[in-house]
């Protein structure tokens, strides 16, 4: 499913247009970007957490080449499924 579908199908669902569920589904997505750009955790009762953690640097090597790079510190982005969301997508519903 893509953004276009997830936004049909709550329209749909809710009885909106899909302009206004299409501004909503922006504002929700950019909210939770937002909040994780300035390293917030974004909680999601029943569906999970969005974090950002920190990757150190480190140094791997090149399957190709053999030869050693710096890989540089960075944030990653974490998701950590919630129980009711995990037991929805098991029980396939």
């Amino acid at each position: 499913m893509n953004k276009g579908e997830l936004i049909e199908k709550v329209a749909k669902e809710c009885g909106l247009s899909k302009h206004a569920t299409g501004q909503v589904v922006e504002s929700i997505l950019n909210t939770i970007s937002e909040a994780l750009a300035s390293d917030d955790k974004v909680k999601l009762v029943g569906f999970g957490t969005f974090s950002v953690a920190q990757r150190a640097a480190r140094d791997a090597r090149s399957p190709l080449s053999g030869t050693v790079i710096h890989i540089p510190a960075r944030k990653a982005i974490r998701f950590k499924a919630g129980t009711a969301f995990v037991e929805a997508v098991r029980s396939g519903c």
